[in-house]
């Protein structure tokens, strides 16, 4: 039975509205072991078909998917410095390989199967990944190595919240090898463009791209890219990220291979990836409170039909009109759902499918059949329209295909005036610490490049350098004084608080 105890508001609570729409709409729960989450089937389907529209468009520019082991061995993580010390307090580690009896009705590692060397259970994969691809280069020829998988990871958090943040999530990362730097930047930037595309056209969630500041890139990389999006509580959150690594691993993995001046060198290698935490970007850029609100491309159910009846008679009919109705609507390749359950009542059913953000529903009752009419209801109501339509049976199927992309486009378009309304350009340091603290948002603002203001606005406000915006999300003219100590700015930076 649907759970009808309404929702904290969101402008109540963010943070409790956003954990208590993730467990009622049945995307995920807590599982026992502590950080880790059980993705329950809403939540899934909804992951699989992000995985389905990023898996075709990585194919499309060149792609592969291969599997690596989820198991690496602790010496492998220690080869590069920085690598290590970036997850040093993340990594979950196995060191035997049985238990046995503890003698008091417990279980206990068996000290004779202690490993003679610890293995990491993976928390990215670009260690394990060169090990192999040293083996499989020899020649300029064999390049590039275009490889993403598809994977779990684990990283010990201690502060967890679904999707967002948990020590077991699942992703895509992408690692490849090319023959010069100006191949491997070329690729980080085409997976930017990838990611972007993605977020924009099939989540209905606008971003900002741009570079990392040195403090905040990726442990082992020259370069980190990233996109940010503005959730609801204007707060960023850092939805994917795009790595040039430089030759720094293959140099520790000797991943060389021979030129066509038949000199030696080391290969040039990127990483990128998203994860499950899209599905929580997901959920705080469209939701309301009333639930989730899911944009048509990605849904698991783009229409449901809530046949309506009294007497066994008119169940018969209503049904029969539905599956009808449902078939004309799969042959258009429209996930539809008809909702035939008997122990819930119609309200009770319209209460539980907006709760999980399907796009559109339709009813039918022995009224509707008769005059041979459908009503269509919209999740959201669009800007100047009806959020319930009377329609002939015709009509209302004719116009479903376009109603879905007009669901699509409409997401979008508030999501991008609600980020541009708390969207800053600021030259004070007074009133830019004020403003994040009272509203918070996105802050364009000068930067000196120094470490030390970075710190400070850390520390006084909580906010960080999300990115150096990329040339189409610059100011013009640029800032040209640091927003912290006033001196000559060297850089551009996109200030927020975020997850």
């Amino acid at each position: 039975m649907a759970d009808d105890k309404a929702l904290t508001p969101r402008g109540q609570d963010f943070s409790s509205w956003y954990n208590e729409v993730v467990l009622r709409a049945e995307l995920a729960e807590h599982s026992p072991v502590r950080g880790s989450m059980v993705i329950r089937p809403w939540g899934y389907t909804l992951w699989e078909n992000m995985q389905r529209a990023l898996d075709d468009m990585f194919k499309a520019t060149g792609h592969q998917n291969a599997y690596f082991p989820l198991l690496i061995p602790l010496s492998f993580i220690a080869r590069e410095a920085e690598h290590v010390e970036g997850f040093a307090k993340e990594m979950a580690l196995v060191t035997h390989t049985r238990v046995v009896p503890d003698g008091q009705g417990g279980l206990v590692p068996d000290p004779e199967s202690k490993l003679e060397e610890p293995l990491v259970i993976r928390p990215t994969s670009e260690t394990i990944i060169y090990d192999a691809y040293s083996r499989w280069v020899q020649s300029y020829r064999d390049l590039p190595i275009l490889i993403n998988q598809w994977a779990n990871v684990m990283r010990w958090e201690m502060r967890t919240r679904l999707f967002l943040r948990t020590a077991e999530f699942l992703w895509q990362e992408g690692h490849t090898a090319h023959a010069t730097n100006e191949e491997a930047e070329q690729e980080a930037q085409t997976i930017l463009g990838v990611y972007r595309t993605f977020m924009e056209e099939w989540m209905a969630m606008p971003v900002i791209t741009g570079r990392k500041s040195d403090s905040e890139r990726f442990p082992g990389a020259d370069h980190t890219y990233a996109l940010e999006a503005l959730m609801q509580d204007n707060r960023a959150l850092q939805a994917g990220t795009s790595h040039n690594l430089g030759q720094n691993f293959a140099r520790q993995f000797d991943l060389k291979f021979q030129a066509e001046s038949g000199d030696w060198e080391y290969a040039w290698n990127t990483s990128w990836g998203v994860s499950t935490r899209l599905v929580g970007g997901l959920v705080m850029t469209h939701g309301d409170d009333s639930g989730i609100v899911l944009p048509p491309k990605l849904a698991p159910v783009q229409v449901v039909i809530t046949p309506i009846w009294k007497t066994d008679e008119q169940q018969a009919v209503v049904l029969e009109k539905a599956e009808s109705v449902a078939n004309v609507l799969r042959q258009e390749n429209i996930r539809v759902h008809v909702d035939a359950r008997e122990n819930m009542s119609p309200g009770a059913k319209y209460y539980d499918w907006e709760r999980k953000g399907v796009p559109l529903r339709m009813e039918i009752g022995p009224r509707d059949v008769a005059k041979q009419q459908l009503v269509l209801v919209r999740r959201v109501v669009p800007e100047g329209g009806d959020r319930k339509e009377f329609l002939s049976e015709t009509m209302a199927l004719s116009v479903i295909p376009e109603r879905l992309r007009e669901i699509q486009v409409g997401l979008l378009a508030v999501a991008r005036r609600r980020q541009e309304a708390n969207t800053f350009r600021l030259t004070e340091y007074g009133p830019f610490k004020k403003m994040v603290a009272e509203r918070g948002g996105f802050y364009f603002a000068g930067w000196c490049g120094a470490v030390s203001c970075e710190d400070k606005v850390k520390e006084e406000t909580k906010a960080t350098i999300r990115v150096l915006p990329d040339a189409s999300f610059r100011s013009d003219p640029p800032p040209e004084r640091c927003l912290v100590c006033d001196g000559a700015a060297r850089h551009e930076a996109v200030w927020a608080r975020a997850y």
